[in-house]
């Protein structure tokens, strides 16, 4: 039996569009989608609608895109929708107290991490950058803080030795597609989890990504570094500067051996490894500036690298050592 419960969603990427997928296919009624406005992407810089909501108009349904929720005419649309409950799915606004007693239930929120750890923009990302072995998806009522509602759901999943925030990022979709689907059916039958307040031991901030913490600092250990590496693929991608080229990495392993920071001590098919602060890394994957991604075999067919040349070390000013 298809429930009659209205189910308006908010979001803006593909982590977002997978949620809004599963609900449709659940057979819930979705009133109106929010969804950031179009912005410039690609070479380009072309005005590119959201993955949210090109799927909202590849099914018909009404599509809201406020640049702020903060005032009535803003919040119109989702206050006429008459909704039941609110899904937020990586949204990108911060939604202020007036919106979230709109929904007659609430606003449910699918975070991708295993709250109280890594609230914030950017938890799929710290995690790998952290090293942790575990993360997952966190259903929460949303409040007034930043991610830091009581919790209906959790989901855990591992991390893989050679995870990607992309590979890790389609992993959490789904897994936070199910979960809101089973805490939706179980809100539809008045049956919802007992919600738990989150443990103030544990908490952390992912705070939002930027392209100026993405240099490699060579100094760093080797362990360090690759997953930096994994952690920023696909966004921004992590790069040293050799002879006055950005090479970004794409993937790498740690080796032992060692040297001096920075400087390369093999260059074949197996990979450019270079010293690091503790052991070496072996990048294996690798690009250069209006080119494509290579395995280490292309790539050196192309842009040759010599054993002793060195990257450039990066600045330790205090800007540059905060994002470290």
């Amino acid at each position: 039996m298809v429930s009659d419960l209205r189910v308006a969603f908010a979001g803006t990427p593909e982590f977002a569009a997978c949620a809004l997928e599963a609900i449709l296919a659940a057979g819930y009624t979705v009133p109106v989608v929010l969804t950031q406005p179009d912005r410039p992407a690609g070479r380009g810089m072309k005005l590119t609608a959201s993955a949210v909501k090109q799927l909202a108009l590849a099914r018909g349904l009404c599509i809201d895109q406020p640049e702020r929720l903060r005032t009535d005419e803003q919040r119109a649309l989702l206050k006429e929708s008459a909704a039941d409950v609110l899904v937020v799915a990586a949204y990108g606004l911060i939604l202020p107290p007036e919106a979230l007693v709109l929904p007659r239930l609430g606003c449910l929120n699918i975070h991708a991490s295993l709250l109280p750890r890594w609230r914030g923009a950017a938890p799929i990302q710290r995690a790998i950058e952290a090293g942790d072995a575990q993360t997952g998806i966190t259903i929460m009522q949303m409040d007034v803080g930043l991610d830091t509602g009581p919790m209906l759901l959790r989901r855990e999943i591992g991390i893989a030795p050679e995870e990607t925030a992309a590979s890790l990022h389609d992993k959490l979709a789904h897994l936070g597609a199910e979960a809101i689907v089973e805490v939706l059916a179980r809100l539809a039958i008045g049956d919802l989890p007992v919600a738990e307040a989150q443990p103030a031991a544990g908490v952390t901030i992912a705070r939002k990504i930027s392209r100026a913490e993405a240099e490699i600092d060579w100094r760093r250990p080797a362990i360090e570094l690759a997953r930096q590496i994994r952690a920023f693929n696909p966004f921004p991608g992590a790069f040293g500067q050799v002879r006055d080229t950005t090479v970004k990495c794409w993937a790498a392993h740690r080796v032992p051996e060692c040297g001096e920071p920075g400087c390369i001590l093999r260059a074949d098919g197996s990979g450019v490894v270079v010293a690091c602060g503790e052991e070496a890394l072996c990048v294996t994957e690798l690009q250069r500036p209006g080119s494509r991604r290579m395995m280490a075999a292309e790539f050196l067919h192309g842009f040759a690298l010599s054993i002793g040349e060195c990257f450039m070390l990066p600045d330790l000013n205090p800007a540059s050592a905060a994002s470290i």
